[in-house]
């Protein structure tokens, strides 16, 4: 059977809230169903092979999945979409007939308070709690770290300056993907703009060009972050004293941010391009 994202929607929908499955006939293609949903999710996670769960699986890493499923899963992938998982593959039904099998359930997020430490007497910028720690607590990421090899002196060569440090511990333990589906991380960050002394280190599909105002007499690490949006004027900047991985912790927490990603997603997630489970 031939599977269209509108007939996955359609078999979403067709899922009891909050959570639950949903066998399938048995001429679904299960690898279509996974490769569908990636395109919509990115790249899932494998809960099931095999018959065998990952041992790591537990409320963080979707093991509710496995609960609705009253544990019957053959092999199961998922995936982290707002407040919710994902999940499909193959599971047992009633009868212990090996099916294809789709699955929602809650997804939740404890995110702790953040730890504000004042700034030094004469700054503007303090030295806060650790933002890439607080990110992977706010996206709930348990995954290892996605790109722990990048070759960071052959890219800074290339750039032609040193990068701040939370870009790079964000794309060593993210990769290539895009918060809340949305905001994309540069794995390597853009020079277009580097004539207006702008470095771009990620991006929206509303074409919003997140920067850094770089500057060779600053520590790249105090470097503000500079938005370009697609409807203003070429010389128009909104410029935030804060580092790249603050800036994001905090449009996907702050309701009233200019650039707040909180109106769409109470829970928030990273969709990973590329697997590495």
């Amino acid at each position: 059977m031939n599977l269209t994202q509108s007939m996955l929607s359609d078999l979403l929908d067709r899922i009891d809230a909050p959570g639950g499955s949903l066998h399938l006939p048995l001429d679904i293609d299960v690898h279509l169903l996974v490769d569908r949903l990636a395109d919509r999710y990115g790249a899932p996670r494998t809960l099931v092979l095999d018959g065998f769960t990952d041992p790591t699986v537990d409320e963080t890493r979707g093991a509710a999945l496995l609960a609705v499923l009253e544990d019957r899963g053959e092999t199961i992938r998922a995936w982290a979409y707002g407040g919710q998982w994902i999940g499909a593959g193959t599971a047992r039904d009633a009868q212990g007939v090996v099916r294809p099998v789709l699955a929602a359930v809650p997804r939740r997020v404890e995110v702790p308070a953040p730890v504000e430490v004042p700034a030094p007497e004469g700054t503007s910028r303090g030295n806060e709690e650790d933002w890439v720690e607080r990110l992977k607590a706010i996206t709930a990421w348990t995954s290892p770290p996605q790109r722990p090899d990048v070759d960071w002196a052959r890219i800074e060569a290339e750039v032609g300056t040193r990068l701040p440090a939370d870009y790079k511990r964000m794309v060593e333990t993210f990769g290539e993907g895009a918060f809340d589906a949305f905001l994309a991380l540069n794995q390597k960050p853009w020079t277009d703009l580097r004539d207006e002394g702008l470095l771009i280190w990620a991006g929206t599909e509303h074409e919003n060009l997140y920067c850094w105002q770089t500057d060779d007499q600053t520590d790249p690490d105090r470097w503000s972050v500079a938005i370009r949006t697609f409807d203003t004027f070429d010389d128009e900047l909104a410029v935030f004293d804060c580092s790249a991985a603050e800036f994001v912790c905090r449009i996907l927490l702050d309701p009233d941010h200019p650039f707040t990603m909180a109106h769409y997603f109470d829970t928030h997630w990273f969709m990973n391009y590329r697997g590495s489970e």
